[in-house]
């Protein structure tokens, strides 16, 4: 890419595109093309092969995405594949048919399999079942990589895909049932502190191994990502560190300055027992993240306190 490309980013104001457009501006790129959903819905085939066809971007980070936690995932599995898939295919069949040089795809650790080897690489897909709760969007993700892979095969675009690993950083959503674990344990246990409460109450046993990846390291393996490789096989995006569930709570009730009781409800599903990436492709091509999660999870509980509106959706 060169600084006056014109790029495309899809999802600008999610987590992960925001991060990535900040990026791209950090590193002088300068010719940034944007769209709300009132102004584009991805879903439409129409309306996104029109923005192709009038814009032309060069290239493409394809970040858009319905997403949740557990409880989003499993009421309404149905939503998160049919949105996921529309707005993926369209996307990168629309950049395929308007000659964008490189497209990268955004998808999520939770496309290997349940009982995946760990740290799981990227030859794991697609070796046995998924985890049930989050299954649709998990297909959802591996129909796009797929789809790059095949177009990369038949017809020698150029379309990468990056796995991450569990997201948190500025701009995350903070609802108290919709949103991921960490963004989640932050909410919940700042109300607790406001509210003096003596006890909070987690969801399942807090023995789940997880990994956590600060979402501006994400944007910065993204971009160098799009200048440095090209490969049919996705790139995890990973600390290549985790630690349990449990242990998460405390750093965050710690960060957040509740010194109340940490409760466990064991009726409550756990989730994959444990999601570790292994990284070492993303190492090999040079590459490695810089924030610990400490300080990455003060500087998100800084966004979450100077964000109001966001903490209340």
């Amino acid at each position: 890419m060169e600084k006056d490309s014109k790029i495309y980013v899809a999802g600008h104001r999610g987590m992960v595109g925001s991060a990535i457009l900040r990026e791209l501006k950090r590193q002088g790129f300068n010719n940034i093309i944007t769209r709300t959903h009132n102004e584009l819905d991805l879903t439409d085939q129409i309306a996104v092969n029109s923005f192709f066809e009038a814009e032309k971007p060069e290239y493409v980070f394809l970040a858009a995405a319905k997403v949740g936690g557990i409880v989003a995932n499993q009421s309404a599995p149905a939503d998160f594949m049919y949105e996921n898939m529309m707005l993926e295919m369209n996307v990168i069949n629309a950049a395929w048919k308007n000659g964008v040089k490189k497209l990268e795809f955004l998808g999520s650790s939770c496309i290997y399999p349940r009982m995946a080897p760990q740290p799981m690489p990227e030859s794991c897909l697609l070796t046995s079942e998924l985890e049930k709760t989050n299954e649709a969007y998990a297909l959802a993700k591996i129909s796009g990589l797929k789809y790059c892979e095949y177009l990369n095969r038949q017809y020698g675009t150029d379309y990468i895909s990056v796995m991450p690993t569990n997201l948190y950083g500025p701009n995350d959503n903070y609802h108290p049932t919709h949103s991921h674990v960490l963004p989640a344990l932050i909410r919940r246990f700042h109300e607790a502190k406001q509210q003096g409460a003596p006890s909070v109450i987690c969801w399942g046993d807090g023995s789940p191994l997880r990994e956590f990846l600060y979402v501006d390291d994400l944007a910065n393996l993204c971009v160098f990502l799009m200048q440095n490789y090209s490969g049919n096989e996705t790139v995890n995006a990973g600390t290549g560190k985790e630690l349990s569930i449990r242990e998460l709570t405390e750093i965050v009730a710690r960060t957040v300055g509740y010194e109340g009781e940490i409760l466990w409800d064991t009726s409550k599903p756990n989730g994959t027992p444990r999601k570790l990436l292994d990284v070492s492709k993303a190492t090999a091509l040079g590459w490695t993240y810089t924030t610990e999660l400490e300080e990455g999870i003060k500087l998100s509980y800084e966004d979450f306190l100077n964000n109001p509106m966001r903490a209340e959706r």
